[in-house]
């Protein structure tokens, strides 16, 4: 319990405020735990940062959420300095991130993701790039940010001056039906969540506002099913090389006729806020915060 522990949060993405509020979740517990903490908001001086602290640091607990906390950038900072840090190391990390290229290892290992290609905004504004309806998102974010379902009679949201992420997008399927979750302790599928929000997309607004959705665990789905998400929850997580805790998302159309099970990403940093869906899931098994936080924190490591 002596152990001297960094945590990174904040940063420069997207979901900054996300995980500012994940971190200072862990860094309450871990206080409670016992452990003398460092809570670091990290801007572009993270490598400054971390170098200062380094010398008098045993672990590194990486709250950090979307792009240079969970895309290999800081992981492998930490490598670099020695510095064993939680959640994937360097590969799975930025594999996760790049959605296409995760897509297309998922699909080499058998896992039914949504159909679906990479195009340029040129591309999309000279002709449609799939059949309506379709999914537009970024190619590396996360928490849903930047995603739109582009319906019958509206416009493509690439074309709108708001777009602010890069010039090439992916395009997919929409895959209609319900919103499971699954997430994945180490080598183990801890279960089945199913997110019902009030309106009809899980966005960012939903996944980190307090009354927004309904979550449902164990998911009401049938014992194939459930088994079917966890296994392919698991192997998108060793497909990877993933290590810790992760959580992967799937549409589930169970209509007649309907689609099944297709993953739509895996996240390696899940949040940890009061209302991310990993502590909820590892509660129902028994495994509360701090036990999880803890566990998080015991299994940290670094590969060199």
């Amino acid at each position: 319990m002596n152990k001297r522990v960094v945590i990174l949060m904040g940063g420069t993405s997207g979901e900054r405020e996300v995980s500012l509020r994940s971190g200072a979740a862990v860094a309450e517990a871990l206080r409670v735990l016992g452990y003398q903490v460092l809570p670091i908001d990290v801007a572009q001086d993270i490598a400054v940062k971390l170098g200062e602290f380094c010398s008098d640091t045993d672990v590194v607990f990486n709250a950090l959420h979307g792009r240079y906390g969970e895309d290999g950038c800081v992981q492998g900072f930490c490598e670099v300095l020695g510095l064993a840090y939680t959640h994937s190391g360097v590969l799975a990390s930025a594999l996760a991130m790049n959605k296409p290229m995760s897509k297309r290892l998922f699909l080499n290992a058998g896992i039914p993701v949504p159909k679906g290609g990479v195009f340029s905004r040129q591309e999309i504004f000279a002709r449609e790039p799939m059949s309506r309806p379709y999914v537009v998102k970024p190619l590396d974010e996360g928490s849903s940010l930047g995603v739109h379902i582009v319906r019958e009679g509206e416009e493509s949201p690439v074309g709108d001056y708001t777009w602010s992420h890069d010039e090439r997008v992916l395009v997919e399927d929409y895959v209609p039906g319900r919103e499971l979750t699954v997430a994945i302790m180490k080598e183990r599928s801890l279960e089945v969540l199913e997110i019902r929000p009030s309106k009809g997309f899980y966005d960012y607004d939903s996944k980190y506002t307090k009354g927004c959705a309904e979550y449902l665990i164990p998911a009401p789905v049938s014992d194939s099913t459930r088994e079917e998400a966890l296994h392919l929850a698991l192997l998108a997580h060793q497909t990877l090389g993933c290590r810790g805790v992760t959580r992967s998302d799937f549409r589930y159309d169970g209509s007649e006729g309907g689609l099944g099970l297709r993953l739509l990403e895996i996240n390696t940093q899940p949040g940890l806020t009061p209302t991310s869906l990993v502590p909820e899931i590892a509660a129902h098994v028994g495994i509360d915060f701090q036990m999880l936080v803890k566990w998080m924190l015991e299994d940290a490591r670094c590969n060199v």
